[in-house]
């Protein structure tokens, strides 16, 4: 399998996709790849809007994208798919719409079998056995919260550490331990801003500058950087 989850799509200052643009050019390699974008995450704007969004970022790195929407056989679509791309958004509504199209099995049969998988935010989120460590409000059903599962484990993008000023909620690393108390079987890596996980084959790691916090239940978290070994959250 191949894939690159990426925590967020816009770093603070800079253009869409900017950051992480050169590790999708290297994931996707030198021959132009014209893949299958699922925009199924966006709320407020429309998939159009989205998928030029993300072509115009995509044109710099001599890569395309095509949306699902474009297509009356979404199924075969994704069966043909030469790479499947997911952006983030809301990822209960691209949960519901993934499920509404009976994508969801479709997309982990064809990963499995070697095709590219990236995805940003809720389509890392999807990648995972659920979609219930995301940051999402639930705004719609999304019948049933199993997703793809293409990792073993859970992933919460956008992790982050601070505990803002006049806001006496709970924090991220408290609405995790809440999860793993729950699911006590279950990693939880902390994805922060910046930072991406790249899959290729059996080797999984860390890419960016900052660190990932990884919650497991019964273990006190640990910060892992890119120069750490994550294939124990593949067992």
């Amino acid at each position: 399998m191949r894939l690159l989850l990426i925590s967020n799509s816009t770093n603070p200052g800079e253009a869409y996709l900017d950051y992480p643009k050169y590790n999708i050019k290297e994931f996707l390699g030198e021959k132009p790849v014209k893949a299958l974008f699922i925009p199924y995450a966006a709320v407020t704007f429309s998939y159009n809007e989205y998928e030029e969004k993300v072509n115009d970022r995509f044109k710099e790195i001599g890569h395309s994208v095509v949306g699902i929407h474009h297509f009356d056989d979404p199924k075969k679509a994704v069966e043909e798919a030469e790479a499947i791309i997911v952006g983030g958004g809301n990822t209960w509504k691209l949960v519901r719409m993934m499920r509404d199209n009976g994508l969801i099995d479709l997309i982990h049969k064809k990963v499995k079998g070697g095709t590219p998988y990236i995805g940003w935010s809720a389509g890392s989120n999807v990648a995972c056995p659920t979609l219930r460590t995301t940051n999402d409000m639930p705004i719609i059903d999304p019948k049933g919260f199993d997703v793809a599962n293409l990792v073993p484990f859970q992933i919460n993008p956008h992790y982050l550490d601070d505990h803002p000023s006049n806001h006496g909620g709970e924090t991220r690393e408290v609405r995790i331990n809440e999860f793993i108390t729950e699911n006590q079987d279950v990693y939880v890596v902390g994805l922060r801003e910046g930072t991406m996980l790249n899959l290729e084959g059996d080797v999984l790691k860390l890419i960016g500058k900052r660190s990932a916090r990884i919650f497991r239940y019964g273990q006190e978290p640990e910060e892992l950087t890119g120069k750490d070994d994550f294939n124990f959250l593949l067992k």
